[in-house]
């Protein structure tokens, strides 16, 4: 074996301890002070329901409770190869507060979100940061060897090693050893078993299959709500655009004919008005096709597409694609007019003067990432048309996650899967 490979060897053993590890940590810091936050604010929201004050702050509360409970879908898909389902029934868009309040209050997944808070600041806290402590454990047997031992309390007891003088340091340091050989294969398993908790709570509490009727049922719903209303805006697209363009042309044309004897001069001029009208009525045309389905799309894929997309917004864009092959069509117009209206948002709401789009296909999932360095405070629901953009993803068993804490940045991530 060469010396580049036991290097190699003894690189990838550390990077298999520390990255679980460090992961660990950042996940028990996130669990321990988010999760009580979230479940205090949820409790005293819910209390004061009665009193009316309640009624204001209840979604909004909630809204944050399922945001802190994505983020931690998305950490468990990533980080531990846990895919746990969001199941949220949706609301009205013109919901008012006291129809959101008691629609969430009413949805079983917004129960499972409070169960699940306690168990994650308790165990969901000790299984993440043992993961840390398992790795870090060991370093301490190596410093106790290495002369730490002789500034420790006297009867220092190290595991079950009571560290006298040196040779019991040694002890000591052969433990250090052992334990971190098995943090080698136990700290990826506490993390893996960190989200297997959190999948446990989290999932739903129906049987998998009446909950797969139930997401299915609501999702051919907001497809079929969402074709009419796309049906409806492309017949009014047409009728007040290209069919009064091609009626005026038309009118136009006969008033030429009745000329071109009598009026030669008036007819030519009435000629060039028609054909500006024709190729304005070609370009609005092009328009809508190009928003029913774009030609860039069809031709070239989603990468060039969304590329092209993002070379007509006013604001500097930087696109990164890691796409090996081509989606489902389907699967491609659906993610691509979601980067469209994320993008439109973007623009419109945040203030921001530089947008970020990552997108790679990973494990049968397409993942499209949309950051802006706007204002924040975007929220799934609250008008800014990302529940249409979840309504969309939805129809393909697609997730959306939002990340925009006041004064942003902010993250918005999509998943579809795809083959």
């Amino acid at each position: 074996m060469s010396i580049e490979t036991k290097s190699g060897n003894r690189s990838e053993r550390t990077r298999g301890v520390a990255l679980p590890a460090v992961r660990g940590l950042a996940v028990a810091l996130i669990a321990l002070p988010g999760a009580v936050l979230c479940f205090c604010l949820a409790l005293v929201s819910i209390a004061l329901v009665p009193i009316g004050v309640g009624i204001v702050t209840t979604p909004w509360v909630l809204t944050g409770v399922r945001a802190f409970a994505d983020g931690r879908r998305l950490l468990a898909a990533r980080w531990g190869g846990v895919r746990i389902p969001r199941a949220y029934r949706p609301l009205p868009a013109d919901a008012n507060p006291w129809a959101r309040t008691f629609g969430m209050l009413r949805d079983p997944a917004t129960w499972r979100d409070l169960l699940w808070l306690p168990v994650d600041m308790t165990a969901g806290f000790v299984t993440a940061l043992l993961a840390f402590a398992l790795a870090l454990y060991p370093l301490e047997g190596f410093a106790i060897a290495a002369g730490l031992w002789r500034v420790l309390p006297e009867g220092y007891w190290y595991g079950f090693v009571r560290v006298t003088d040196q040779t019991s340091a040694l002890y000591a340091a052969g433990l250090g050893a052992v334990l971190l050989a098995a943090a080698h294969r136990l700290t990826p398993l506490l993390l893996r078993a960190h989200f297997r908790l959190t999948g446990a709570v989290l999932g739903s509490g129906q049987g998998e299959l009446a909950e797969r009727v139930r997401v299915l049922t609501e999702t051919r719903r907001d497809a079929v709500d969402t074709s009419a209303a796309e049906l409806r805006r492309i017949e009014r697209d047409l009728h007040d655009g290209a069919q009064a363009r091609l009626v005026a042309m038309g009118m136009d044309l006969g008033t030429i004919e009745a000329l071109l004897e009598k009026d030669p001069a008036k007819a030519r001029e009435l000629l060039a008005q028609t054909r500006a009208s024709s190729a304005e009525a070609l370009t609005e045309l092009r328009e809508l096709v190009r928003g029913i389905h774009p030609p860039v799309l069809a031709e070239r894929g989603l990468g060039d597409a969304v590329r092209a997309l993002a070379l007509r917004l006013p604001v500097a864009s930087e696109v990164n694609v890691d796409l090996p092959g081509r989606a489902d069509a389907p699967v491609e117009a659906a993610a691509y007019f979601a980067v469209s209206e994320v993008l439109t948002n973007a623009v419109k709401h945040s203030g921001a003067d530089r947008l970020w789009i990552d997108m790679h296909r990973a494990e049968g999932r397409l993942r499209v990432t949309v950051t802006d360095n706007g204002k924040g405070g975007a929220v799934i629901g609250a008008g800014s048309g990302l529940a249409g953009v979840e309504r969309r993803l939805g129809t393909f068993d697609g997730v959306l996650a939002v990340s925009s804490p006041a004064g942003g940045p902010t993250m918005v991530t999509m998943e579809i899967p795809c083959a």
